[in-house]
């Protein structure tokens, strides 16, 4: 008997912001610039007060930024395990401290202030953490506008929406050999259990490629129960790394698709190529499948739970995802890119 597990249905968006996301860098080093812009132009009084207020505040407001993102990026991971109030009051704490620091030091080095008393470190800690706070109720509401309740509810029905049909052939397929082969019966319908279980799994989680190549393996095998010959698989995963991090249930959409339109339609079937491979920081998924004329198109079957991968993957891992779809006269393929995330990293 296979272990039961519970399947929690309540999910907790993570309202911090990911510092080691390529996004995330981008959007504060743009947005503080951008305030600190705002700030000077409200202030000057000719062009010349405010291309000097700029050159001034650029040369403490880059060396506090690099060194903050810096400092943010080597803490992110302790950041997951506080509640979102202590790790928002350390970020504007360390964001505070940095730029007194980076104060003194510009003020001793290129003498630019000229009141170097207490006031004056204090007003510009506090408007370092005022800039802080505003991002981080900026990523805050960001991240809500991303996944608030409903959208939650909406990718948890997208990425358990497995087809009908699938589920009934692969019964079907089930009932034929239970007599004739109860054990592969049983491991198939252990199979199918499998699958649906991580299709209800959280869609914030990430779970071992490992993990996700065995569910992808196991989903191809209750395929082939129907398909037989028509249905050939090769697997290219020699340089896949087994502890990288992905969202669940990414390779079996893909392969269910490579299936319905690729295999499925041809009546000598046909061949589906999975690679996984790392390149560099970069984690790579290849499905590939045949492709033909379509006189007659097949229904949208899974162009939903396709377009849900691309929404989990821009959640996840903002611009630094990437999903490519290629297509000629022969194949059909599917490339997503996201960055490697080890196990123990995350």
């Amino acid at each position: 008997m296979p272990e039961t597990r519970s399947i929690n249905q309540n999910i907790t968006p993570k309202l911090m912001p990911d510092f080691r996301n390529l996004g995330t860098v981008l959007r504060i080093v743009l947005l503080a610039n951008g305030i600190a812009l705002l700030g000077a132009v409200a202030q000057a009084s000719s062009p010349t007060a405010l291309q000097n207020s700029v050159l001034q505040g650029s040369v403490l407001l880059q060396p506090v930024l690099l060194t903050s993102l810096l400092l943010l990026y080597a803490l992110n991971p302790a950041f997951s395990r506080v509640s979102y109030w202590q790790g928002a009051l350390v970020a504007a704490a360390i964001v505070a401290l940095i730029t007194v620091v980076f104060d003194m030091i510009s003020g001793a080095l290129l003498f630019l202030t000229v009141d170097t008393g207490l006031f004056h470190y204090v007003r510009h800690a506090l408007v370092a953490m005022a800039i802080a706070s505003i991002l981080l109720v900026y990523f805050r509401l960001r991240i809500q506008a991303l996944s608030p309740a409903k959208q939650e509810a909406r990718l948890q029905a997208l990425q358990a929406r497995i087809r009908p049909h699938f589920l009934f052939n692969t019964i079907n397929a089930v009932l034929s050999i239970v007599r004739a082969d109860p054990r592969r019966a049983e491991a198939a319908l252990e199979d199918m259990a499998d699958l649906f279980r991580m299709a209800m799994a959280d869609p914030h989680e990430l779970v071992e490629l490992g993990k996700e190549v065995a569910l992808a393996r196991q989903y191809l095998e209750l395929e082939a129960l129907r398909l037989g010959e028509r249905l050939q698989v090769r697997w290219d995963t020699q340089n896949m790394p087994p502890d990288a991090l992905i969202p669940p249930l990414i390779l079996q959409p893909l392969l269910e698709n490579a299936v319905y339109h690729g295999i499925e339609p041809l009546p000598e079937g046909g061949l589906v190529e999975v690679k996984v491979y790392l390149d560099g920081d970069e984690l790579h998924l290849k499905v590939i499948n045949p492709a033909h004329d379509r006189t007659q198109p097949r229904t949208d079957g899974n162009k939903m739970a396709l377009s849900n991968i691309r929404e989990r993957l821009a959640l996840l891992f903002d611009v630094e995802a990437q999903y490519q779809v290629e297509n000629d006269a022969k194949n059909y393929q599917v490339h997503i890119l996201i960055p490697y995330v080890k196990g123990q990293a995350a």
